[in-house]
């Protein structure tokens, strides 16, 4: 995966301690309600599409730009699905991230889905009932973005604090 420059430039000065970055992630469906994956050229493994924000930039906007550049694939956001902070991650090269995923399900509008830059081996459409193997955090997005409802979130209860949110636990 490409680093984008201004974190090249935070890690110039920041090096290897935790960065917390906005991250976008998006379920997007075709008219015969398939989901666009992408096989990522750094694991091998079938994702939905995502991407890190740049500064200034809304989450909306940045979803709308990774479809995009990694799939040719036109889409606009419908609704947030979930918002979530990820588990601390720590790249081969010793950097460490923890992103905060604003999660959206979008329609495509347009384009033909292919791969369209580095970050992907392969790029298709699935069937809801025949996705190939992938990470049970996607796999809870896409289910998510089926249904009709208010975004998910997580929530910790302080305690005597109100009760969490009725939804899926986390996933």
């Amino acid at each position: 995966m490409a680093t984008p420059e201004f974190i090249r430039a935070i890690r110039a000065t920041a090096g290897q301690q935790l960065l917390f970055l906005p991250g976008v992630s998006a379920v997007v469906f075709d008219d015969e309600e398939r989901v666009l994956l992408a096989r990522r050229a750094d694991t091998g493994r079938w994702a939905i599409i995502g991407g890190i924000a740049e500064p200034g930039e809304q989450p909306a906007d940045t979803i709308v730009r990774e479809v995009r550049e990694e799939t040719a694939v036109e889409c606009v956001p419908e609704r947030i699905i979930s918002v979530q902070g990820l588990e601390p991650i720590r790249y081969p090269n010793g950097d460490r991230c923890q992103f905060m995923d604003i999660s959206f399900r979008c329609r495509a509008v347009g384009g033909e889905a292919r791969v369209n830059d580095d970050e992907s081996l392969e790029v298709g459409w699935f069937a809801q009932d025949d996705l190939p193997s992938l990470e049970e955090f996607a796999v809870q997005r896409i289910k998510r973005a089926a249904q009709e409802g208010p975004a998910w979130f997580a929530y910790d209860v302080p305690a005597g604090g109100a009760p969490a949110p009725e939804g899926p636990p986390p996933g």
